[in-house]
């Protein structure tokens, strides 16, 4: 959600385009997005529209891979079903990227990544979806394995929303993968030449007898501070269509049903401890025009021994004391979130895209806004929000550039301060661009900050890319 790389000129056709620095001995996968084993944090964004090889749509994940001074362009990985390696060729409209997650599902040391394509067939089943592990390793990510869709005529889209975690408490992380239908896959034991080597269907209906209706995002976390990581998977309520998040408890048995969250709205959830108690909260986005908002909420749900508590409830919008901003019709406050601690005080904070704002005459030009966690959980005291007129922002705010159509808060430096990593998918109408603001003890700075689009990372710069419109 919510809480809790990767991508020529003309024709896309190869995956490392720079050399990386190889580290001596790979250490224990510290970080579910370390994929070299160097001990930073990487980036992966996605540019799921890319034409490869003349073929529009085809889709396109860029790596930049996390050091002492941030990401930048040079230090990257371009990933498509064209790259060697990797399975599946590079086909119009499969939207390779549309979703991704991370985690080191093989147990060696380093990060994999795990990439969704929406629009992939699937033998005669137009629009099937497929996922892709793309393999961590000393020199970055290369090779791949696909991940068997268990259940190809039940649904569309399979790998629309992904996840990684262990929801069984053995140790090894697992994959949850979801699809416009009623089921989401867990797949589990995964070897470099196998795969997944076992699996298992969610059972996805609460004790109402009420269930999922198309698992439109997924996000992890230990809710319950239980030691063995809990699923959110946001979707309909099958029985009223109402939109919510629906919350499950893992254990050494598996995924059970806690509580359905009625959040009205968005695709997205985030997982994170925005009050530093020790339980993962859950954070949901409604649509403006539902009676709270015209432009838009989110929502934090506390996370407690028992699992998600529906009170007390902490709702915030572009209204609430000490946000800036205004709530407006159709600004979409909360079309993605993240969550992670920016200052190092030891509470998670929030970073919320709003990428129709209008900044001065400029429609749908985007901002972020950064809501800080404290001993009471999520707070609109102070609260901090950045556009690309914001002194020190990279370009100029646009018409239509969708600053904040991803947001992706992380320590890519190794100070112990997340850092602000924000995608415009709409610059350059539409090739899309990646932004990168340091945190520190006092907060999000623009000092440092970098910036960044297709033709820095070796990309076509004149087709429909949408580079940024999702982030890991």
């Amino acid at each position: 959600m919510r809480t809790r790389a990767l991508l020529l000129a003309t024709a896309l056709t190869t995956g490392l385009l720079a050399t990386l620095p190889a580290t001596a001995t790979a250490a224990p996968a510290r970080y579910a997005d370390d994929f070299n084993g160097d001990g930073y944090r990487d980036l992966a964004t996605a540019a799921p529209y890319t034409p490869v090889g003349g073929r529009a749509d085809a889709g396109a994940v860029v790596v930049t891979y996390g050091s002492a001074s941030g990401i930048s362009a040079a230090r990257r990985t371009v990933l498509t079903q064209d790259t060697a390696g990797i399975p599946g060729t590079a086909e119009e409209g499969d939207r390779f990227g549309k979703a991704l997650a991370s985690g080191d599902l093989n147990a060696d040391g380093y990060a994999d990544l795990v990439i969704g394509s929406v629009g992939e067939d699937v033998g005669s089943d137009a629009d099937g979806g497929s996922v892709t592990v793309v393999w961590g390793g000393k020199n970055g990510l290369s090779g791949g394995k696909g991940v068997t869709d268990p259940a190809v005529p039940a649904h569309d889209e399979y790998g629309m929303s992904l996840a990684v975690a262990d929801f069984d408490g053995d140790a090894r992380p697992d994959l949850a993968v979801g699809s416009t239908g009623s089921d989401v896959w867990i797949h589990r034991s995964f070897t470099k030449a196998s795969g997944s080597t076992s699996r298992q269907e969610l059972a996805t209906g609460l004790q109402t007898g009420s269930g999922i209706h198309g698992a439109q995002h997924l996000a992890a976390g230990d809710l319950d501070g239980d030691g063995t990581d809990d699923l959110v998977v946001t979707g309909s309520e099958a029985a009223t269509y109402e939109d919510g998040s629906f919350v499950y408890l893992g254990s050494a048995t598996g995924l059970t049903p806690q509580t359905f969250l009625r959040s009205g709205g968005w695709e997205v959830t985030a997982v994170g401890d925005l009050d530093g108690d020790g339980y993962d909260d859950v954070v949901t986005a409604a649509y403006g025009g539902d009676g709270r908002s015209l432009g838009g909420s989110v929502s934090a749900w506390p996370g407690s021994a028992d699992g998600v508590r529906t009170h007390p409830r902490t709702t915030i919008d572009q209204d609430t004391a000490g946000v800036p901003g205004a709530d407006e019709e159709g600004d979409w406050f909360g079309n993605d979130l993240s969550i992670a601690d920016i200052d190092g005080d030891g509470y998670g904070d929030l970073a919320v895209g709003t990428l129709h704002e209008t900044v001065g005459t400029a429609k749908i030009a985007g901002s972020v806004t950064v809501l800080r966690g404290s001993a009471a959980g999520l707070t609109g005291t102070g609260a901090r929000s950045f556009t690309q007129n914001t002194a020190g922002v990279p370009g100029t705010a646009e018409s239509a550039d969708r600053f904040g159509a991803s947001v992706r808060l992380s320590d890519l430096t190794g100070d112990g301060k997340a850092d602000l990593s924000i995608g415009s998918d709409g610059e350059n109408h539409p090739s899309g661009a990646v932004h990168s603001l340091r945190g520190t003890a006092s907060g999000i700075t623009t000092t440092k900050a970098v910036s960044f689009g297709p033709g820095s990372l070796g990309m076509s710069t004149t087709g429909y890319l949408r580079l940024g419109q999702d982030m890991l």
